[in-house]
Parts: structure tokens; C-alpha cells; sequence
């Protein structure tokens, strides 16, 4: 029986993955027990990823009852084309002012633009969330060649 090719992405596969895709799948726990999924933007620093909501949002309070979450960016139309990572990891609020402001910031590096719209304005209301892996996986789909 033929072995199934590696469809891994290597670390430097990732990092070009991570730097062209900056919209995510965040997956916390509700009250209920259940998934709760939102879009969100990230970046990845140092090997963590790092996110900003509102303080009050459905996700920062079911982070705060459960902090473990998932996060999944992906691509690709077809089998053949889905490319993406998925991480599970523990999360941390950091509510100090000015390290949110940091990290809104970062933010903005990854789009380009010196910090996201309104983001200075809403900075006192927000948290940012640290998001530090403890497992992660990774797939490119174009690597099996047409088997599938």
C-alpha cells in the first residue's frame, strides 16, 4: 500500500502562509458547553498569536470562564486547493492599556497601515488576547498530487 505524501507545511511554509493570511477562525467554549466561532484578525509574535476585542465581547467572556481555544486559518476553493493551520492553544487577556495599544499596533504592521482604523479611539475599551500554542498542525493539500 502506498504511503500518503507529507502534506505538512515546513516552518518556513508557515510563516509565508501566516504572513499572507491575517483573518482567522477563533473557536471559544460558550456557557452552554458549545463552540462559539468569530472571525478575527492576528498577528504572530515569537511564536505566540495575538488578537484584540472588545473587553466585553461573547469571546473575552467565554475566555475568561475557559481559556482554552482553536484558530484556524485557511484557503483554497477546492479539495485539491485547501491550504491552512490550525492551532489549540491556552489564552491570555492582557488588559494594561498600554500593551493593548502595542499590540493594536502589531496589528496594523501585518495590514500595512500604521495602526487599524479607529483602533486609538477604542484602545481603552479593548483587551488583547495572547493565544500560546500547544499544538499545532498544518496541511497543503496541492502536495498529494491529485490523490485523494
Amino acid at each position: 500500500m502506498a504511503q500518503r505524501p507529507d502534506i505538512r507545511l515546513t516552518p518556513e511554509e508557515q510563516a509565508a502562509f501566516l504572513r499572507d493570511n491575517r483573518k482567522c477562525a477563533l473557536a471559544t467554549v460558550d456557557q452552554h458547553g458549545f463552540p462559539h466561532v468569530v472571525a478575527m484578525n492576528f498577528t504572530v509574535r515569537d511564536g505566540a498569536w495575538y488578537m484584540t476585542s472588545y473587553g466585553k465581547a461573547q469571546k473575552v467572556l467565554n475566555i475568561r470562564r475557559n481559556p482554552k481555544v482553536g484558530v484556524m486559518v485557511e484557503t483554497g476553493g477546492s479539495y485539491a486547493e485547501l491550504k491552512g493551520i490550525m492551532v489549540r492553544g491556552d489564552c491570555e487577556l492582557i488588559e494594561e492599556p498600554d500593551r493593548v495599544g502595542e499590540i493594536l499596533a502589531w496589528l496594523g504592521v501585518g495590514r500595512g497601515t500604521e495602526r487599524p482604523s479607529g483602533a486609538s479611539r477604542s484602545a481603552p475599551k479593548r483587551i488583547a488576547l495572547k493565544i500560546a500554542p500547544t499544538k499545532l498542525t498544518s496541511w497543503d493539500h496541492s502536495k498529494l498530487g491529485g490523490r485523494y
